[in-house]
């Protein structure tokens, strides 16, 4: 409860990681900013989530990301002090299970994709194939 009461603290820097902060089980709540009315501004540590999400395959996506991160600035500066910790911590968990599905969409995407060429180049095979095996049963038309 480093920064509980802390009514001067305006912007912290986080890493994006679930249970990061943890309950307290004497006041029955997650309770590190509580007090913390000048609390406005989160910024995120670390370029992992940035990398990954310009790495997403749709620009919807990467769009919809980015808005989410960016959500938390929009709500905390009017979010009461008792409850920004809360906040805190529920936006991250929305945003990692955003970047999750994602993610997972994204490797379904690739792996429809690999899938799709495999078969192209199955099919290329076996066309190539059928046209050797014409071509010599036309070579031995043309012998006899």
């Amino acid at each position: 409860n480093a920064f509980c009461g802390c009514d001067r603290l305006q912007r912290i820097a986080t890493p994006l990681k679930i249970d990061l902060f943890p309950f307290d089980p004497e006041w029955h709540e997650y309770n590190q900013f509580k007090g913390c009315d000048q609390l406005t501004t989160v910024d995120l540590l670390g370029g992992a989530h940035n990398k990954t999400i310009t790495l997403l395959h749709m620009e919807s996506w990467r769009t919809e990301m980015i808005e989410e991160i960016n959500r938390i600035n929009q709500f905390l500066p009017n979010t009461p002090a008792h409850e920004k910790t809360a906040a805190i911590i529920q936006w991250m968990d929305s945003v990692i299970d955003k970047i999750d599905h994602y993610k997972a969409e994204h490797h379904r995407y690739v792996k429809e994709a690999i899938t799709l060429l495999e078969l192209a180049l199955w099919k290329a095979k076996l066309d190539e194939k059928e046209d050797n095996s014409a071509e010599g049963r036309t070579k031995k038309a043309k012998v006899d």
